[in-house]
């Protein structure tokens, strides 16, 4: 850092000093005119991206790069505050769920960028060098070489100005759904090895499930079942059903969550069975009964040694160390329907440059830059994430805390929850409550009502 600051210091000081611009040409010193890009992110640190600007700056540093870390809980409401108000940034960060939400205030990588580098040149007499190159952008298809599968799905849209597929972010990480497991409880319970199947997950939280005379749950396999106490309660049902081969949308992005697809052989459909097996560890009357109502949040009740298995992301491993330091637990992949075919769930975010944005080509140009190889690998090393880069998976696999969700990565998948993500995992919640209330226990339909009611409310945002 103390090299890049050398650099820029003797840069700005013979920019100022009127030595530095001698014959240069007026269309060189308009491109080396000062450019403040104002950058807005979510949960990393300004530290977590200072190397990889420090790192650009010294290329240009004729562009400055304002980093603003922003709270979750106040994020996309500032954000669309600021945008709709003309104050947003240049770049931010969406969830990829969010992209298409967000299209209309976002543009579209351009097929090129021009990039403006400065040099100092000389040994008597210094002279600042001013280049200025054509970079051809990623294109569809190395976005979909480069990066794990999941990342052109999601990035990846038709402009509805120009009918044309076009790329509106790239990722530096992509997290993925594993399974926290408190070892001890395994150990009390008989079980050698965290599961790899459903079956067997349904075993274990057989096995370590207590519940007295009065149907209280003394003591949960897992904490699942639920909707409003279990996180990313959605994301776990959605897994299910995608593993199972359920129609999450079809290509216009409609969803058909209770649809039997074509070829299918069994009579209940892969949504519906989906949805069974999740609420029926929350059904008193079910074998895995282990979950309720009355039950705490579920990272709450992980942490509290009350519940033997959660699911969660990279994210929150700080989360639990912070909250239980003696805990002893570990984390394996999710478990699969079928483990020839692994499918995994993917959550993470996209960085984007802002339509409104007066520096467009620089804020791009900025974010190709940062999500190389190199760069990524800065950012990686600082955060403990799995990466977006498959040429960096592998070297992820082995690590004791980033290995299981990077394993998770290459075969991980999302699907597209229309233009508010939110409401969509509200309608799965709903969905979850619409099976285990007292009123749906007599009627033998209501696995399919409540699958047609959650397409149709996710279904209500699907759109341009």
């Amino acid at each position: 850092m103390r090299r890049i600051f050398i650099f820029s210091f003797l840069t700005v000081f013979l920019l100022t000093s009127g030595l530095g611009c001698k014959g240069l040409s007026q269309a060189q010193q308009d491109a080396i005119k000062p450019v403040e890009l104002n950058y807005w992110r979510v949960f990393d640190d300004s530290d977590s991206m200072a190397e990889i600007i420090g790192a650009y700056q010294q290329l240009h540093p004729h562009i400055k790069i304002t980093y603003r870390k922003l709270l979750p809980d106040e994020f996309e409401k500032e954000l669309i505050n600021a945008l709709a108000e003309d104050r947003g940034p240049d770049l931010f960060s969406i969830q990829n769920t969010w992209v298409g939400k967000y299209q209309s205030k976002i543009a579209p990588m351009p097929a090129s960028v021009k990039s403006t580098f400065q040099s100092i040149e000389g040994t008597i007499s210094k002279q600042l060098v001013v280049t200025t190159k054509t970079i051809p952008s990623p294109t569809i298809k190395q976005i979909k070489d480069n990066f794990v599968g999941v990342v052109a799905g999601d990035v990846v849209r038709r402009d509805a100005a120009t009918s044309e597929e076009k790329i509106w972010g790239l990722p530096f990480a992509v997290d993925t759904l594993a399974l926290f497991y408190n070892k001890d409880m395994l150990d009390k319970a008989g079980i050698g090895t965290p599961p790899k199947t459903w079956d067997q997950f349904l075993d274990n939280v057989i096995s370590m499930a207590k519940v007295n005379t009065d149907n209280k749950v003394v003591q949960a396999g897992s904490a699942i079942g639920g909707s409003a106490n279990v996180a990313r309660a959605a994301d776990i049902l959605s897994v299910l059903m995608m593993q199972g081969g359920a129609t999450m949308a079809l290509d216009d992005g409609t969803p058909e969550f209770q649809a039997i697809p074509q070829g299918y052989t069994q009579e209940v459909g892969p949504g519906e069975q989906a949805l069974r097996f999740y609420t029926d560890f929350a059904n008193t009357t079910k074998k895995g009964y282990t979950w309720n109502k009355t039950m705490p949040n579920s990272l709450d009740a992980f942490t509290r040694g009350v519940a033997g298995f959660y699911f969660g992301y990279s994210y929150n491993i700080p989360q639990v160390e912070a909250r239980a330091p003696k805990l002893n637990y570990s984390v394996t992949p999710l478990p699969q329907l079928n483990p020839d075919v692994p499918v995994n769930f993917a959550s993470y975010w996209v960085e984007t440059v802002a339509k409104k944005s007066a520096h467009q080509n620089e804020a791009w140009d900025f974010i190709q830059f940062a999500a190389q190889e190199k760069q990524v690998q800065s950012y990686l090393n600082k955060t403990k994430k799995p990466s977006a880069l498959r040429a960096l998976v592998a070297g992820q696999k082995d690590d004791a805390v980033i290995g299981p969700f990077a394993e998770s990565a290459l075969t991980a998948k999302s699907w597209y929850k229309g233009r508010d993500a939110a409401a969509a995992d509200t309608a799965f919640l709903q969905m979850i409550d619409g099976v285990t209330s007292e009123a749906a226990l007599n009627d033998p339909d209501a696995y399919k009502k409540a699958l047609q009611q959650a397409a149709a409310r996710v279904g209500q945002t699907i759109g341009p």
